[in-house]
């Protein structure tokens, strides 16, 4: 039996983007809310970014005004190999069993992370899709962010494009560069026509790797973190680097191993994993 409804199922085949309630349970939410807390004071004694991923790029990343008084956490690359409570969100809760009605049984990991606007932080997410930074054999992937604080349209909430998933991969290029963000004329129309995605903690947004999205600033006192996800159709295999590598890459999360690939087709102009920084650094030199 579906865990969401046929509504839920047709609105996210034609807008590409839906937002659910109770996607972890209220201890998977509190603990995790715990964590980051915990990550939120130790980033208070870091004038940078700091730690370590398995390619040796920071793990922890901050705002530009980050500092002792005014903490701008806005990223943790990986957090499953951090704390076991975020594997444990991705293989036993509401959330995987929600993405299995969407991409079939078999569902396999790509990456993790946290994004966080702490209060009245600069950070802001240029419109762009996930796809062009991981193309895939097949486009069966979904991009889930759970709330792990109340969204809210004061404090930066994420924008989607309504059925973009179903138009053109654009160009996260300029001037020979990529910049992981779409320019141009394009940019008008997803202001235009983009809807923003609210909830309460707890709840999520299941959003196809396809669809154009963004976000702007949070300039309130709540704060707005997410911890995202990419997870995969097991026969979906990736064509280009991982840009948030991790032991659990490749992990299967739900179903089985298929040992098989589908794929169809598509053109696209190849992304670049950062040799330093993360996305949000590529993003600044558009």
């Amino acid at each position: 039996m579906p865990t969401l409804t046929h509504a839920q199922i047709d609105a996210f085949d034609r807008d590409g983007a839906i937002t659910v309630e109770n996607a972890v349970t209220p201890e998977q939410l509190a603990t995790m809310r715990a964590v980051f807390a915990r990550w939120v004071e130790e980033s208070r004694g870091h004038h940078g970014p700091y730690g370590e991923m398995m390619d040796g790029r920071p793990r922890f990343d901050v705002d530009p005004d980050h500092g002792a008084d005014h903490p701008s956490l806005r990223r943790i690359g990986s957090p499953t190999e951090l704390e076991d409570i975020f594997l444990e969100v991705l293989t036993d809760s509401p959330m995987i069993r929600m993405l299995q009605d969407l991409l079939g049984p078999d569902l396999r990991l790509h990456h993790s992370k946290i994004n966080s606007k702490l209060p009245m932080t600069a950070t802001k997410v240029d419109w762009h899709q996930d796809f062009s930074f991981d193309p895939h054999s097949n486009d069966d992937l979904i991009t889930c962010l759970i709330f792990m604080d109340d969204v809210t349209m004061e404090n930066g909430p994420l924008r989607t494009v309504p059925g973009s998933h179903k138009g053109p991969l654009y160009s996260h290029w300029k001037d020979g560069a990529f910049t992981g963000a779409i320019d141009g004329d394009p940019v008008a129309v997803f202001e235009r026509e983009a809807v923003a995605h609210t909830g309460v903690a707890g709840g999520a947004c299941f959003m196809h790797s396809r669809v154009v999205h963004g976000s702007t600033e949070n300039r309130s006192a709540a704060p707005r973190t997410l911890f995202i996800t990419e997870i995969a159709a097991a026969d979906a295999r990736p064509l280009a680097g991982n840009a948030i590598p991790s032991r659990h890459e490749g992990m299967i999360l739900a179903g089985t191993e298929t040992h098989k690939v589908r794929s169809v087709a598509y053109e696209m102009e190849m992304p670049v994993v950062p040799k330093a920084g993360t996305f949000f650094d590529q993003q600044a030199t558009s």
